[in-house]
C-alpha cells in the first residue's frame, strides 16, 4: 500500500470514531453546552501541541533509560510505563489549567471539567492513533493494521479521554469549592489519578500475557466510574436548576410553564424540536439560548451562594434581564 493511501486510511480510521465519541460527550452536556470554540481549542491542544510536546519530552526524559538499557526493546517499555504517563497527562493538563486561569467562568459544574478533559484526551488519542496505525502496518501488514485499529479505537478508544477527564474533574472541583485545602488538593489528586490510570494501562499492555485482560477490565472499570460521576453531576445540575429557578417564578422572570420546561432536559429537547418544526431554525436557536441562560442563571446563583462574590451578583442581574426578554418570545 502506498504511504499516501496508508496515511489517508489511518486518518479516516482515527477520525471517525473520534467524531462519534466527541458527539456523545457533547450530547451528554444537557443543560448548558460549553462554548464550541473553547471545546475546539481544547481538542486542538490535545491533537497538535500536546502530541509534539509529549514526543519531545518523552524523548528527552527517556534518554537516561535508553542509555542504561542500550536502546533495546526493554527501554521502549520502560519509557512507556514510567515516563509517558507523567509527561502526557501533564501536557494535556496544561489546556485545562489554562481554562481554569483564563476562562474559569465556563466551569460551572464538575461535568464541565470532565468534558474539557475528555476533549483534550480525544484530540491527543486521534493523532497518536494515526502514528501507531501506520507503524503497525509497516511492521505487520494489513492484518496487523486492522487489529491495531480495532484495539485503539474500540477496546481502548476512550482511554486518553478517561485519563484527562480526571484531571479536568479535579480542576472543576477546585473551581467550585470555597475551601482552600480543596482548591490545592483536588487538581493534584485529579492529575495523580490520570497518571496512575495511564501507568496501569501501559504496564498491563506492555507486559502482555494475561495482564492484557486485566487492562481491559481496569480501563473499562474507569470508564464506568467516570460515567457514574457524570450521572451524579447531571442530577446535581438538575437539582440546582430546580432549586435556584423556583424563586424566579415569583419574581416574574419565568412563568410556571417555562420553569417546568427549564427543569427537564427531556422537555427542553421536545420543545426545541417543536420550535424547529413549527417556527423554523431561528426560533429553535432562540429557545436554545433561553434554556442555556436559565441554566447559567441557576449555576451563577449557586456560585454566589458559595462565594457571595460581586462578579456572580452582577452576572445574575444581567441574566435575569436577558431571560425576561427572551421569555416574551416563548409566552
Amino acid at each position: 500500500m502506498p504511504d499516501s493511501t496508508l496515511l489517508l486510511y489511518s486518518i479516516i480510521a482515527a477520525a471517525l470514531p473520534t467524531l462519534f465519541y466527541v458527539g456523545i460527550i457533547y450530547w451528554v452536556d444537557r443543560y448548558e453546552k460549553e462554548p464550541v470554540w473553547l471545546l475546539a481549542a481544547t481538542f486542538f491542544w490535545g491533537a497538535i501541541p500536546s502530541v509534539l510536546l509529549a514526543f519531545l519530552l518523552n524523548t528527552l526524559l527517556g534518554q537516561p533509560l535508553y542509555t542504561l538499557m542500550s536502546d533495546g526493546p526493554y527501554a521502549d517499555t520502560a519509557v512507556a510505563i514510567f515516563v509517558a504517563p507523567l509527561v502526557e497527562e501533564s501536557v494535556k493538563g496544561l489546556a485545562l489549567v489554562a481554562i481554569f486561569l483564563f476562562w474559569r467562568q465556563e466551569i460551572d459544574s464538575p461535568l464541565d471539567g470532565i468534558i474539557y478533559g475528555a476533549m483534550v484526551g480525544l484530540g491527543f488519542a486521534m493523532v497518536e492513533n494515526i502514528y501507531y496505525f501506520m507503524t503497525e502496518y509497516w511492521l505487520g501488514g494489513t492484518a496487523a493494521w486492522g487489529i491495531n485499529v480495532f484495539l485503539r479505537t474500540v477496546i481502548f478508544g476512550l482511554n486518553h479521554a478517561l485519563f484527562s477527564s480526571f484531571t479536568g474533574l479535579g480542576i472543576a472541583v477546585a473551581r467550585l469549592s470555597p475551601r482552600l485545602a480543596v482548591k490545592f488538593a483536588a487538581p493534584v489528586l485529579g492529575w495523580g489519578t490520570a497518571v496512575f490510570l495511564h501507568f496501569m494501562h501501559n504496564l498491563t499492555v506492555a507486559t502482555g500475557g494475561v495482564l492484557v485482560c486485566f487492562s481491559f477490565v481496569f480501563d473499562w472499570g474507569g470508564v464506568c466510574l467516570i460515567l457514574v460521576i457524570i450521572l451524579w453531576a447531571l442530577l446535581q445540575e438538575q437539582n440546582w436548576i430546580k432549586k435556584y429557578l423556583a424563586d424566579e417564578v415569583a419574581q416574574n422572570t419565568l412563568t410556571v410553564n417555562q420553569y417546568r420546561l427549564a427543569c427537564s432536559g427531556h422537555q427542553r429537547m421536545l420543545f426545541n424540536l417543536e420550535m424547529l418544526l413549527n417556527k423554523g431554525w431561528r426560533a429553535n436557536r432562540r429557545a436554545n439560548h433561553f434554556f442555556h441562560r436559565c441554566s447559567e442563571l441557576a449555576y451563577k446563583k449557586h456560585h454566589h451562594t458559595l462565594f457571595n462574590d460581586k462578579q456572580s451578583a452582577a452576572a445574575i442581574h444581567k441574566l435575569r434581564r436577558e431571560i425576561h426578554d427572551l421569555s416574551q418570545f416563548l409566552l
